[in-house]
Formats: C-alpha cells, sequence, structure tokens
C-alpha cells in the first residue's frame, strides 16, 4: 500500500478521498484500514499543502527548549493551526516528532531544509523567505 499511496501523492499533492476507496478495493481492504494508513504516516495529505510546507518539531528535546512558544508564534504569524494552510495557499504548517537535531533544538524544517537552534527571530526568517518566494 505504501508505494501506491506515495505515487498518487507524487501524482496529485495529496491522498484524494475517492482514492482511498480505490486503493480498498484494489488491494481487498477496508476503506478504514488505507484511511488508518494514511492518517498514520505524517507525510501523506488528504488535502493538498501550500507551495512551501514549514515543520516544526514537537518531540520532547524541542519542546523543553521552547518550541512551543515558537509554534504558538508561528500559527499566530501564519494566521492558521496545525495542518492549515494560508489563506494565500503559500504555506502549510505541520508538526513532525522528530528532525533528529536534538542538540540543536529547537528545530524545524522549510521546504526539506533542516534549521537548527530556532528561535522566533530566525523563525520569521523562515517566514518572509516563503513571502518572498
Amino acid at each position: 500500500m505504501l508505494p501506491i499511496l506515495h505515487a498518487i501523492q507524487a501524482e496529485f499533492g495529496h491522498i484524494p478521498k475517492p482514492a482511498i476507496t480505490m486503493i480498498a478495493r484494489a488491494l481487498n481492504l477496508s476503506r478504514a484500514e488505507v484511511h488508518g494508513v494514511v492518517t498514520f504516516y505524517h507525510d501523506f495529505r488528504e488535502a493538498p499543502a501550500g507551495r512551501h510546507v514549514l515543520k516544526l518539531c514537537r518531540a520532547e528535546a524541542c519542546q523543553s527548549m521552547g518550541s512551543d512558544h515558537l509554534a504558538e508564534h508561528a500559527m499566530e504569524r501564519l494566521g492558521t493551526a496545525w495542518h492549515g494552510t494560508t489563506e494565500d495557499g503559500k504555506v502549510t504548517l505541520e508538526p513532525i516528532f522528530c528532525l533528529g537535531l536534538c542538540a540543536s533544538a529547537p528545530s524545524a524544517m522549510l521546504d526539506g531544509t533542516l534549521v537548527g537552534r530556532l528561535t522566533k527571530a530566525r523563525l520569521d526568517a523562515l517566514i518572509d523567505q516563503t513571502e518572498a518566494a
């Protein structure tokens, strides 16, 4: 199922609801089983993402270094909650549980580029970067 889901997301940018039914039929599974896989893995989306994807680490090391305050700031600045996309379609904000930068916490990833030692100023710079592009 995972290779099928990856191929669909690569083609459409997300997993459309009708695809879940088709995959379930093709693999002789229930829609609930397919939906469970889609929602379990954080890289699968049920709606298209924005042009940029900002992921903020939510793991314990990052939380202990203030990531909760950074997340609140990002949500306020972008005007969206987790898994949401800004009204202009530029940025999707997603939580991620460990980027492997625990020694450089808190951390983030913007469009696949890792950023450690995140501060409010560095976060603002990342968001500004998405607005300029």
